[in-house]
């Protein structure tokens, strides 16, 4: 699968009726655009002196589904009020590994230092 993974960093002044409005334009978007796989965003929690606002991972089949969610007129609506909120929107593109079969790892399995 293809990731596409955004991160977001808000204008000063950017306030809760904006933001709440970027995720409602988000939420509708797999609704809306059959390219999309699957489709993940929310709001940073750790507020960490690297951290982004706000984060957005998406699945997609290949770079030309990308390509056409990119194009779609519904995603240029949602690139327009994040280009007017934000003041740095950082992207990248890659292509994934399957992790499904991946087991949790406990300290008693003596992996890693905990």
């Amino acid at each position: 699968m293809l990731n596409h993974v955004v991160l977001m960093k808000f204008k000063k002044g950017v306030g809760e009726n904006t933001i709440r409005e970027l995720e409602a334009l988000l939420e509708e978007l797999p609704n809306r655009i059959i390219e999309i796989h699957s489709y993940e965003f929310g709001r940073d929690i750790m507020h960490s002196e690297r951290s982004y606002d706000f984060a957005l991972i998406a699945l997609f089949a290949n770079s030309e589904s990308l390509q056409r969610y990119q194009n779609h007129p519904e995603h240029k609506t949602v690139l327009n009020k994040i280009g007017s909120m934000c003041e740095s929107v950082l992207a990248v593109d890659f292509m994934g590994t399957d992790a499904s079969n991946l087991k949790e790892k406990t300290p008693d399995q003596g992996i890693g230092t905990w």
